[in-house]
């Protein structure tokens, strides 16, 4: 495996990952998995679909639990982590779902407003207005009364993320941002993600199997393939690895 290397110029991981390990049933998903993500660095971790990437999203966050190995969040341990002490680490970690996983009777601008109404001491007009600000943020301002059902795959991506920005989190999770958009839209995107990094310094790990998306957007990328990272560095060393299954899947993707 290619060594790693840091952009952001060191410091404390947001995040480390160590010998993740995650089964179901007789089926190996994650098998040894060890990743490092540095304060500020957007990591793209790219796969064929159905390599477990999404899972290991899943995992960060505690949506699902792990077989064995470590995962520290922002310096604190996941696992064995339950209740009020889970749910105050998930307010630090925004998820961008991939299906974007909107609530179909809410506004748009209700939807962008629901997780400071449970998590934070605002009133309706407090939440309305920085829910607007952040429809703003994301170029979806006009589409604040609308429904969820009258907008595009690409409108959609973009209030999915608007609302995980809500709760200002320090981490930024990017579940297959790009999937099913046409490339005008995939490059909007993209460029959308670049601008949250440049604009709040966060740490973001996005996982994809479009290398285009990659190219554009990841500080570092890591390749997994039947449960392993089999490659770690930047992409400029992604292009020109020697790697049979690395090589075929740069140039197929």
């Amino acid at each position: 495996m290619t060594p790693a290397t840091d952009p952001t110029g060191g410091g404390d991981p947001a995040i480390q990952i160590t010998d993740l390990c995650k089964a179901f049933g007789s089926r190996t998903i994650l098998d040894g998995v060890t990743l490092q993500i540095s304060p500020g660095e957007t990591l793209v971790v790219l796969g064929r679909s159905g390599t477990g990437k999404s899972v290991l999203l899943r995992l960060l966050i505690g949506l699902q639990t792990h077989d064995s190995g470590s995962i520290q969040v922002l310096g604190q341990e996941l696992t064995g982590l339950v209740g009020a002490p889970l749910y105050e680490l998930r307010r630090q970690v925004g998820f961008v779902f991939q299906n974007s996983a909107l609530y179909d009777s809410m506004t748009v601008v209700d939807n962008v407003a629901f997780p400071l109404k449970y998590q934070n001491r605002m009133s309706a007009v407090e939440r309305r207005e920085r829910a607007m600000a952040l429809l703003t943020q994301v170029g979806m301002e006009a589409s604040a009364e609308q429904m969820p059902a009258d907008l595009s795959g690409g409108m959609k991506k973009r209030v999915g993320l608007a609302r995980a920005l809500a709760l200002e989190p320090a981490i930024m999770l990017y579940d297959e941002p790009t999937a099913g958009l046409d490339p005008i839209t995939s490059a909007e995107i993209n460029e959308l993600i670049l601008k949250l990094k440049q604009d709040r310094a966060m740490s973001s790990i996005v996982v994809t199997h479009e290398i285009h998306s990659a190219q554009a957007i990841a500080d570092r990328v890591a390749l997994l393939n039947q449960g392993r990272i089999i490659f770690d560095g930047s992409f400029e060393a992604l292009k020109h690895s020697e790697d049979p299954f690395v090589a075929r899947f740069v140039q197929t993707g």
